[in-house]
């Protein structure tokens, strides 16, 4: 087993990716806010934890977040822990058992290499943050440093973007599991509150739900111009550029016509994200009677550290394709996407949502899906599974349309209903826009960030 992996310093440019801070974003009253709170703070310092800097939502949500506290005054950092592949191993099913999804039982094994690893981070972590610094880590990958950094001084939340409703089985146990290092957390953060454990009391928890960037590279408005050249780039559409370098790759048989209807997810390639099923559905009941092309698109695998699934998984989808008969395997579009130029990423998923007819998000489980709240912020009619944060994103048949994430036939007639009934999708579209706006801007969780702050510095 590899040992050596210590904790590194992620430097975020004082505007994140490079984007330009919409006046929407920081209005002159969560400037003031910020400013009473540094001036509070003094010398003490902020830092997030969490076990990559690239790919999934965690991140994502952190590049935005980071560099707007600085920009608020705030002296915000980031780390982020190292592990070995033996450990991302572990802490998926974690993830997947946080989920309710059913997993092997942990063993007493399992335990203590948990405890070793996150034992290790927690002193490289005491290397960066000091006694009295306020440190929010981020996801189970870092729970078990809470106990350690406790004992420290340093004041500490975790906060916990993955859950599901309900108890018990893997969820229970995996809860159990947690619980040496979180039943004494002095603050927890839910996106849902019944998405917490039982054994932490109401008073150490509170709810701040994810949200996105509106100035960000995979939220800014795109000209149609500048979308052909990404989706060109992504080898989607025919490339009639000056030779720009690729940001991704596409696995299709014929290039995506420009004048079709688009069914399109994008999410991690991840087993509870079900793409296998949306292909399926597309194909066997979409496909057979619809005009539209179905695009699934997600990161390269290669470049998300913390995933150690997400290459199977893509195969799988691929075998799948492959075996379509030729009609349908010509309407669908396997889209890879890297990760090595983060702006540039965001820049194609920007150009594939507004590419879209409708946005789909068919998980089995999702602690909240920020594609879909991307969708909405682009006026996209959505079709989404009815479990876990996606119910608080979306409200049936008033911004987007729930379904069953078991029942494919009922999946496959939202989208039918969609694609024949273009004034209602249009009408959900708008309703999407207006209650993102409203909800699920940066703005808001800055606001709940501060709240936050000041009521780690009062414990």
């Amino acid at each position: 087993m590899r040992s050596g992996y210590g904790v590194t310093r992620v430097e975020i440019p004082e505007n994140g990716q490079g984007a330009e801070i919409p006046g929407e974003v920081l209005g002159p009253a969560l400037r003031q806010r910020a400013t009473m709170l540094a001036e509070r703070l003094g010398t003490t310092r902020i830092w997030h934890v969490s076990s990559t800097a690239t790919g999934g939502g965690v991140a994502e949500l952190l590049w935005s977040s980071i560099a707007y506290q600085r920009v608020l005054g705030l002296p915000a950092h980031w780390l982020v822990t190292e592990a070995e592949p033996e450990f991302f191993r572990l802490t998926k099913r974690i993830h997947h058992g946080l989920h309710g999804h059913r997993i092997p039982a942990f063993t007493p094994e399992d335990e203590e290499f948990y405890r070793s690893v996150t034992a290790r981070s927690a002193a490289r972590l005491a290397e960066h943050v000091a006694p009295g610094d306020l440190a929010l880590l981020h996801d189970p990958q870092t729970a078990g440093a809470v106990p350690s950094l406790v004992e420290a001084g340093v004041r500490i939340a975790w906060r916990c973007h993955v859950g599901t409703h309900g108890g018990g089985g893997a969820l229970g146990a995996t809860w159990e599991f947690l619980r040496p290092y979180l039943e004494n957390v002095p603050h927890g953060v839910f996106t849902d509150a019944a998405f917490a454990p039982d054994y932490l009391p109401a008073a150490r928890r509170s709810v701040i739900t994810p949200s996105i960037d509106p100035g960000s590279p995979k939220n800014r408005e795109l000209s149609a111009e500048q979308q052909r050249a990404l989706l060109a780039r992504i080898g989607l559409i025919p490339d009639s550029s000056n030779g720009d370098e690729p940001i991704g790759y596409t696995i299709q048989d014929e290039p995506l016509p420009h004048d079709v209807p688009v069914v399109t997810q994008v999410s991690r390639w991840d087993p509870l994200k079900d793409m296998l099923g949306v292909l399926r559905t597309f194909t066997e009941d979409l496909a057979l009677y619809s005009r539209a092309h179905l695009l699934l698109a997600g990161p390269d695998p290669d470049d998300v550290a913390d995933d150690p699934e997400g290459a199977a998984v893509f195969a799988e989808v691929r075998r799948t394709w492959e075996t379509l008969p030729p009609d349908a395997r010509a309407r669908v579009h396997l889209v890879m996407l890297s990760l090595r130029d983060l702006t540039l990423n965001g820049l194609a998923v920007n150009a594939v949502q507004r590419r879209s007819t409708i946005v789909a998000q068919k998980s089995l489980e999702e602690g909240f899906g920020l594609t879909v709240t991307e969708a909405m912020w682009k006026a996209r009619p959505l079709v989404v599974s009815g479990v876990g944060g996606l119910l608080v994103q979306i409200r049936d048949k008033s911004t987007g349309i729930l379904v069953d994430p078991l029942d494919y036939p009922a999946f496959g007639k939202a989208l039918d209903e969609l694609l024949r009934r273009p004034g209602y999708a249009a009408e959900l579209g708008r309703a999407a826009r207006r209650d993102c706006r409203e909800r699920f801007l940066v703005s808001r969780e800055l606001t709940d960030y501060l709240e936050l702050y000041t009521r780690m510095l009062d414990i």
